[in-house]
């Protein structure tokens, strides 16, 4: 089975349906799938749920299709650099479901693993738990989260051989592996595609069972807020 494809339009043909629910790797900027996030965007798909931890910033990431109000609903932990994302909520245009980090990222884990829910102490007795299943163990109480499953995953990693074994790059790992497992179909988008085989087994960060189709590209690695110091 082949599974690179030429670029981010052609590996996502035949995924995309409006409505769907999408799993996108990345923490801000860092790491996230910019290449397929931008073919979403041409394809033009709408009523999109997007799990991931920000929606980027406003002109680049997933803020992009926010721009172009492709999004419907966003499950995050954070709305961080990016101003129309607060503006489309406040305004009741944009859906947001918000999820502690951790919470989130353990969600898409268990997706992932198969696992249908799991139980947290993280967001007791507050909003975040409202309306959920309570449970007492130990005498502490922690809240009911349900797996996340979506219908296709988009991440991104630094290298990767031909059978979609990924290697990512430092903090550029983040949500990316467990964003992977979540969804029934995975995308990902890389900086190198090697042979199989060279790469040591020891430091992939993602088996490739979990990579259906896969690009390499260049990416532009943009950074929200650069703050420096004066030249001594």
């Amino acid at each position: 089975m082949n599974k690179v494809y030429c670029e981010a339009g052609s590996a996502l043909e035949g995924l995309l349906f409006d409505g769907m629910v999408i799993a996108a790797g990345g923490f801000g900027l860092c790491g996230i799938p910019e290449l397929l996030i931008s073919a979403i965007r041409d394809a033009g798909t709408t009523g999109l749920t997007i799990a991931s931890n920000n929606c980027g910033v406003d002109d680049f990431g997933l803020g992009v299709l926010l721009k172009t109000k492709q999004i419907r609903k966003m499950i995050s932990s954070y709305v961080g650099e990016n101003a129309e994302f607060m503006r489309q909520y406040l305004s009741g245009e944009l859906e947001l479901e918000f999820n502690p980090q951790g919470t989130l990222a353990e969600r898409m884990r268990a997706g992932g693993a198969g696992i249908a829910g799991f139980y947290t102490k993280t967001g007791v007795g507050t909003l975040v738990a409202e309306y959920k299943e309570h449970k007492t163990f130990n005498g502490e109480t922690y809240v009911l989260e349900t797996g996340f499953v979506a219908d296709l995953s988009i991440v991104k990693a630094w290298k990767a051989d031909t059978s979609g074994n990924l290697v990512c790059r430092k903090t550029a790992r983040d949500f990316n592996p467990p964003a992977a497992t979540c969804g029934r179909i995975c995308v990902a988008e890389v900086e190198e595609i090697v042979p199989v085989g060279s790469l040591d087994p020891d430091q992939i960060h993602l088996p490739g069972i979990y990579v259906d189709r896969l690009i390499q590209g260049v990416h532009e690695k943009r950074i929200e807020q650069r703050t420096t110091r004066a030249a001594a």
